[in-house]
């Protein structure tokens, strides 16, 4: 990749970093040089994720922090740690996300609404004071084409439990979510030296998938990327010297694209000043 530069001196705080998608992000920053902060849910995958990339790449500068971004008190709890390390934070990846699960969250979402969006929204504000005086730096949000099958966002379903039965409705709204965070972020820190960006990762063979039931699963991967191809996306918005002065923006296959028209000014101000009501009574 042209866009292959030293990261030394560099730290990335990764979510959802220990299969898939993250793991390739993580897998290739620390063979650029990188220091990766990890944070998830199960210390035992990061563990062995983080052996085995430092194993592969010769770089033993990884960590992990716990993080379940369903939990609001857990993603308190992520952030506060990290702060609390001192070191710097140049790059924060909002990788982790699911689809395919129904329910809601211990924090009182529909399920994928709180994960993907509400829990990052909330563990990107904790750090965002910390990114900036850190900066220049950048944020990126792992959305998805599905975000163009959202119609809008039912700010009463989003409280609720999930309703579809393969729940890829509500994947799609969670999805739109992280567009209109990361615009609406891009401009509130203009001037700041901290960058946004959302993005299409493309129909990926990750983990993402795994309440897919297995035979519909297994054929649904005959048609997507690897993981490896996945990352490369993240990789660009992360990292490459051609975005540095984007912000706020939309991409797809290493391309700014145009994102859905439902992704507004209008409707990412909203979106932004209810979940900023939801995370302080959560």
């Amino acid at each position: 990749m042209d866009h292959m530069t030293d990261l030394n001196g560099q730290t990335f705080l990764v979510t959802g970093a220990n299969t898939g998608i993250g793991k390739e992000t993580v897998r290739a920053l620390a063979g650029r040089g990188a220091r990766i902060v990890m944070a998830g849910r199960s210390e035992e995958k990061n563990r062995a994720a983080m052996k085995e990339i430092a194993d592969e790449t010769g770089n033993t500068d990884l960590d992990f922090i716990p993080l379940d971004l369903g939990d609001l008190a857990s993603v308190r709890s992520a952030a506060a740690t990290f702060l609390a390390s001192g070191e710097p934070l140049h790059v924060l990846i909002n990788n982790a996300g699911l689809a395919g699960s129904r329910g809601m969250t211990p924090s009182g979402f529909e399920l994928a609404f709180g994960t993907n969006h509400v829990g990052p929204f909330l563990f990107t504000e904790l750090l965002r004071d910390h990114i900036v005086a850190s900066g220049p730096g950048r944020i990126v949000n792992v959305a998805s084409t599905g975000h163009y099958r959202a119609k809008g966002i039912d700010w009463d379903a989003v409280r609720r439990p999930t309703v579809t039965r393969t729940a890829f409705d509500e994947y799609c709204v969670s999805k739109l979510a992280n567009v209109l965070h990361a615009q609406e972020l891009g401009r509130q820190l203009q001037g700041t030296g901290v960058t946004t960006y959302s993005l299409h990762p493309g129909a990926i063979a990750s983990d993402v998938w795994r309440e897919v039931p297995f035979g519909l699963r297994q054929v649904m991967k005959l048609f997507m990327k690897s993981t490896e191809q996945g990352a490369r996306t993240s990789l660009y918005c992360a990292t490459s010297p051609d975005v540095a002065g984007d912000t706020g923006r939309y991409y797809d296959n290493q391309r700014e694209k145009a994102p859905s028209k439902v992704v507004t000014p209008e409707l990412a101000a909203e979106l932004w000043e209810r979940s900023e009501k939801w995370v302080t009574e959560s």
